[in-house]
């Protein structure tokens, strides 16, 4: 008869035991809260809690690009990505002490170009809806791209496939009557897309310059206009020189293999002739 006793006993105190932890987490609060992504890779990562028993919805303020979702599969499942939206749910209850990134690419290339989490599980509660915001920023940062995306994501985000980048040389151009010297200039070409690399002086005497926005004109066809993105945040001083960025969608070119380069800026418009576009790495042409 102890046998019985004792046994009886002992799955009492399991019981017991088991009971605090399974009530923490029946009591677990499902809270809806905003968090936005950081401006800078420097920056710690938002923290999301997120549980084995609650799907945590993610609802972004732009279009994502689902392709680039980047996860553990063996701690977190995501059961559903839509055009702004992902829903996560882990495998188990992540452990104590423990956090795993959630990242995602926007699809619309501004800045900051991704949003990224901390996933974490606390016993008192849980994150059921996270409303994402996005810090305004005026375009494209080189500053902050030398930190985001590694060479993976540059797949992941299509921008270079098997026929890979091409590259052509542009010629040194100088404009006195604008107040511009154009040197060390590079068109790239990958899927979908074009780049256009130079150093643009400001001649001494002139006032700041900050480029703003660009149009490619081919002879033929309408013209293009081009986002336009500047090595820092300030103008361009005079007797100074930063390198400017121009990207546009391949798609939209004309088949014309020379183009005219317009930028414009305060005051100013910069004008670059004979800009020719490389060719895809397959020989086609435009």
């Amino acid at each position: 008869m102890i046998q019985p006793v004792r046994l009886a006993l002992a799955l009492a105190l399991v019981w017991g035991a088991a009971a605090p932890a399974r009530a923490a987490q029946l009591e677990r609060v499902e809270r809806k809260r905003t968090v936005s992504v950081t401006n800078s890779p420097t920056e710690a990562l938002p923290v999301v809690r997120v549980a084995q028993d609650t799907p945590t919805l993610f609802l972004f303020p732009a279009p994502i690009n689902r392709k680039t979702l980047t996860f553990d599969e063996t701690r977190i499942r995501v059961l559903d990505a839509g055009e702004r939206s992902v829903i996560v749910q882990p495998v188990a209850d992540l452990p104590a002490g423990e956090s795993y990134e959630l990242g995602v690419y926007f699809a619309d290339g501004r800045m900051p170009a991704r949003a990224a989490f901390a996933l974490v599980t606390e016993s008192a509660e849980v994150d059921a809806r996270i409303d994402v915001t996005r810090p305004e920023s005026g375009g494209v940062c080189p500053a902050d791209v030398r930190h985001a995306p590694k060479p993976e994501d540059l797949v992941l985000l299509e921008l270079v496939d098997k026929e890979g980048v091409t590259v052509t040389p542009i010629k040194s151009h100088v404009a006195p009557e604008q107040g511009f010297n154009v040197g060390a200039a590079l068109a790239y070409r990958g899927k979908g897309w074009v780049l256009v690399d130079m150093r643009v002086d400001n001649y001494a005497g002139q006032r700041p310059w900050f480029p703003r926005e660009a149009v490619f004109t081919g002879r033929a066809g309408r013209p293009l206009r081009a986002r336009v993105v500047l090595d820092g945040e300030e103008a361009i001083l005079p007797d100074r020189g930063r390198r400017v960025f121009v990207v546009a969608d391949v798609t939209q070119l004309s088949a014309n293999p020379v183009f005219t380069l317009e930028i414009m800026g305060d005051g100013r418009t910069l004008v670059l002739p004979n800009v020719r576009i490389p060719k895809s790495a397959t020989g086609g042409g435009q």
